[in-house]
């Protein structure tokens, strides 16, 4: 299948110049661009998105090119912003650089062939351009017009009417304004230096990408042709930007974003969100998409599509490894997993949610369970000790996965996960976490 096909039935293809098509049928492989601001030390799943579209110019036998922007991550991209961005210095966004290459690696196929990947920096080529050889050679090929009626511009620059005075736009810095001819100009040295004739990103950077071609048109001579693609913004069924959990950007990074946690938020999907986000977020094919689709429409509440879904992410972005352990971190919760399986960090986040509980080891270390359990944790668990007697009784009463069978055992003699954490579990549902600090 070739690329516009595959994008199509995917959901992904938002926009493309006339003549993409035909020029992605060429015997010859076609080099591709996406641009990728290194203003964080990791790529999320917003960029991942991004990276689907390389991957799938790869698998259609072009080759894909991965531009970090060096140079213009000190500018920053005003596309769908409303302010400002922070400026991040050299080393800070050196440092980014880096970490985006290694997660970039684990997509793409970087090597020498003809469809092999490639990584630029357009730091190289912007360091030694002067500013007044960039406005001479580049600036004066764009009219100011041209470059305002881009909309993300438009939407940033306000009169009196819409301006910041009026709760609106709070205006554009002359940085960020220039920052389409810079991204345009990226375009050209691409095109002539590794013969790069596509950009793509995201719905929002038509305007960048299309500066690009025109510039390419204007400096390339005669024959000079680009060509530009654009994939769907990633929102929610109910139009809202997709890429967020609850505490923040759901990033790439095992360290910024746990593989358990990054395993639950695709497996918490909305059951509208889902059939599109397997389109996008994995290479599985249509005919096993449609399967999984009416295996999950027979049982909703199996979340087959979001198993699978989550299982296909986590694995690529992190490892089968990785997902054995998310997957069997969430089981916890369920009766189903091995409690003393799980790291310190996974363990946190599988109880994220609960009730954590801290009780100085000092004061802990004289009580019993039924103490512990009412008293020491300000009756936050049980009410009295005679309540934790009964459930213990009945047979409700779990620790660290263990069924409880006497009240009066000894806090120091209970196995604690890590030497100091002890789940509750009272009765089916109900979890708690306590911390001897």
């Amino acid at each position: 299948m070739n690329l516009i096909d595959e994008l199509t039935w995917r959901g992904m293809l938002h926009d493309a110049m006339p003549g993409t098509a035909e020029h992605l049928a060429s015997a010859a492989p076609v080099s591709g661009y996406i641009g990728f601001d290194p203003t964080a030390a990791s790529l999320h799943i917003g960029n991942l998105a991004s990276i689907m579209l390389l991957m799938h110019l790869q698998r259609a036998g072009h080759r894909p090119v991965a531009l970090v922007g060096g140079a213009t991550g000190m500018i920053g991209d005003p596309s769908g912003k409303s302010a400002e961005r922070n400026l991040l210095d050299e080393d800070t966004l050196r440092t980014n650089q880096a970490g985006i290459r290694a997660q970039l690696e684990r997509f793409l196929e970087f090597n020498d062939s003809p469809t092999g990947a490639l990584m630029v920096n357009n730091y190289d080529w912007f360091k030694e351009f002067s500013f007044l050889d960039f406005l001479r050679d580049v600036g004066k090929h764009l009219t100011v017009n041209y470059m305002m009626a881009k909309d993300s511009v438009k939407r940033r620059i306000g009169g009196p009417e819409d301006g910041a005075a009026a709760g609106g736009s709070e205006g554009i810095s002359y940085t960020e304004f220039s920052y389409q001819l810079l991204q345009g100009y990226d375009f050209f040295h691409l095109y002539k230096s590794l013969n790069c004739t596509l950009q793509m990103g995201g719905s929002d950077q038509w305007g960048n990408i299309t500066t690009g071609t025109e510039l390419i048109r204007r400096l390339g001579g005669p024959e000079a042709k680009a060509y530009a693609l654009t994939g769907q913004l990633i929102t929610k069924a109910d139009g809202t930007k997709y890429g967020k959990s609850e505490s923040g950007a759901v990033f790439l990074d095992p360290a910024l974003t746990s593989p358990y946690q990054f395993y639950q938020f695709f497996l918490r999907a909305d059951d509208a969100d889902a059939p599109r986000l397997i389109r996008v977020f994995t290479l599985l094919g249509q005919a096993e998409i449609e399967a999984l689709e009416t295996q999950h429409a027979q049982n909703p509440g199996a979340k087959t599509l979001q198993k699978a879904l989550a299982r296909d992410v986590t694995i690529r972005v992190h490892s089968e490894a990785a997902y054995e352990a998310a997957l069997g971190a969430s089981q916890v919760l369920f009766g189903g997993g091995d409690l003393g399986a799980l790291d310190e960090a996974t363990l946190r986040d599988v109880f994220a949610g609960v009730p954590h509980l801290r009780v100085p080891r000092a004061e802990a270390g004289a009580l019993n369970v039924a103490v512990l359990l009412s008293e020491a944790t300000g009756q936050q668990i049980f009410p009295s000790r005679g309540e934790v007697r009964k459930l213990i009784q009945a047979n409700g009463l779990s620790l660290n996965g263990q069924k409880a069978t006497s009240p009066d055992a000894p806090v120091t003699e209970l196995p604690l996960l890590h030497g100091k954490y002890l789940v509750v579990q009272r009765g089916k549902k109900n979890y708690y976490l306590v911390e001897l600090t």
